[in-house]
């Protein structure tokens, strides 16, 4: 249990945390609130479950860890898990939409779909916050310095 908490007391963790769950939280809200022009909670659950035949608990998961997910990094609450869990919904992204249209994203609009760079991005941040944790000003470092009391 300790160890999911742990962090140093590093600027770059706060960094990268706080960044990718500013970048990840319009995603989540769309899914889950139907902002930034998403379908919202059941237009989404929908969308994965009949158009896309993932298990409706999958697409939960995935609304659900994007949503609050994103809200838990920017107070650094559960990095670890939330960064693992992004990691995979990265993963699964990229073998089930974006592989097909290679690397790049459609910056010029020629392409038939959106590449997979971004989704690597996300992949390497999650990574490090793996791996050092949360970083300065985290609610897992407040956590981690009372087990450790």
């Amino acid at each position: 249990m300790k160890s999911l908490f742990q962090t140093d007391d590093a600027w770059s963790g706060l960094i990268l945390r706080v960044m990718l769950g500013v970048v990840m939280f319009p995603h989540g809200a769309q899914k889950l609130l139907g902002w930034y022009g998403g379908f919202g909670f059941a237009g989404t659950l929908g969308f994965f479950t009949e158009q896309m035949y993932l298990p409706w608990l999958v697409a939960l998961l995935v609304i659900i860890g994007e949503s609050f997910g994103s809200l838990g990094l920017l107070a650094g609450f559960l990095t670890r898990f939330t960064a693992a869990s992004f990691a995979l919904i990265m993963v699964g992204a990229i073998t089930l939409v974006h592989w097909p249209h290679g690397f790049f994203m459609n910056w010029f609009g020629k392409q038939a779909g959106e590449g997979f760079e971004y989704h690597l991005l996300v992949i390497a941040i999650c990574a490090v916050l793996i791996i050092t944790g949360a970083g300065k000003r985290s609610v897992d470092g407040m956590i981690a310095r009372r087990l450790k009391a």
